[in-house]
């Protein structure tokens, strides 16, 4: 048997998750993989009921499993909590916990969606690429200083630390992955300007020996920007650190037209999380409308990249994209001239189509 821990956390998390594992299930039945679910709260869920966004026995439960399928947590209700209580306190908790040392970010532009990107329809059409961010490492946790004063001045730093270790662990994988897509890995640095950038470009052209099967090229951080939007389909494989993943990433979801459909797949050292990159939404929470397909689509990563099974994430991929080929669009892609479904049906119809 293969363990999923299930944490709906809060608003839409719930609704979300649901549609995700009911996908699951039938694609286990087709495919006999042997899953089981063991459910666990985090985020302002976990803090009503056990005063902690999220326990020690929900992050060793996490430990223990084969893969981790995560909602969403937040909401205003919690605004006002210290900060080390914030339901997003719970994320940053099963990162380090876990050992999520990359956040595996694709970007695909449905051709049945194609009108709803920014970008004109030429720009996009047939993009599909992934950004693979480091996620442990670097500004966000280095050494730093909010407040201090130097010659009669207030100012605060923030420091960009990388090892070569970290550096090798996060290429590795970018490689690896692009082995398995159309082999070409964009690394993004600023390797004009900062010192942690060079050693970051250093390692990368050392790790790429290893894979010359596998093409590199190498953008500095504003260049990249700019190309997401000039020519996405130039991209296969993003690698980059935390803080320029981080917007890049941000930037590159909006390309495909609908951030409900976006997937992600934080890799670990124990296990690996997989989350859609929208919130929780709580403005619709319990009305039934909210779009499943981004957390059923972070199953179907779940399956390709925890559990070896490609054959059953691409027949959940499939099946999305066949929903999305007849017409069927719930509220936030829905556009005249197409069906509208809520959560429930326009999951049962995906399950139709596996």
């Amino acid at each position: 048997m293969k363990k999923i821990i299930v944490i709906p956390g809060d608003g839409i998390g719930q609704e979300i998750t649901a549609s995700a594992v009911e996908v699951l299930r039938k694609v286990d039945e087709k495919f006999k993989i042997g899953l089981e679910y063991d459910y666990r709260d985090a985020g302002g869920t976990s803090y009503e009921k056990f005063g902690t966004p999220l326990t020690d026995e929900a992050l060793d439960a996490c430990k223990k499993a084969d893969g981790v399928l995560f909602g969403a947590v937040g909401g205003k209700k919690w605004d006002s909590l210290p900060v080390h209580l914030r339901p997003e306190k719970a994320i940053f908790g099963l990162r380090k916990g876990l050992g999520l040392f990359a956040n595996l970010r694709p970007t695909k532009v449905y051709p049945e969606l194609i009108n709803s990107s920014p970008l004109k329809k030429e720009l996009v059409d047939g993009s599909d690429l992934l950004i693979v961010r480091e996620l442990v490492g670097g500004i966000y946790f280095g050494p730093r200083c909010e407040s201090e004063t130097k010659d009669g001045v207030e100012q605060a730093w923030d420091t960009e630390i990388y090892s070569v270790p970290e550096i090798e662990r996060i290429t590795k994988l970018a490689f690896e992955t692009a082995k398995l897509r159309r082999g070409k890995v964009t690394s993004v640095d600023k390797a004009n300007v900062l010192a942690a950038s060079r050693l970051w470009r250093k390692v990368v052209n050392d790790v790429a020996k290893d894979f010359p099967d596998v093409e590199l090229n190498h953008l500095y951080v504003d260049n990249a920007a700019m190309q997401l939007v000039l020519n996405p389909k130039q991209f296969d494989v993003i690698v980059t650190n935390n803080i320029f993943g981080d917007i890049l990433s941000d930037e590159a979801s909006v390309i495909g037209g609908s951030i409900g459909l976006m997937p992600s797949a934080s890799i670990g050292e124990l296990t690996s999380l997989y989350e859609p990159i929208h919130g929780s939404a709580p403005d619709i929470a319990g009305k039934g409308i909210a779009n499943p397909m981004g957390t059923i689509l972070s199953a179907a990563m779940l399956l390709r990249y925890s559990l070896k099974q490609d054959d059953a994430a691409r027949a959940i991929e499939t099946a999305v994209e066949k929903t999305l080929a007849d017409g069927w669009r719930t509220a936030d892609i829905f556009t005249d001239g197409f069906k509208k479904v809520g959560t429930d049906e326009v999951t049962e119809i995906i399950i139709k189509n596996i």
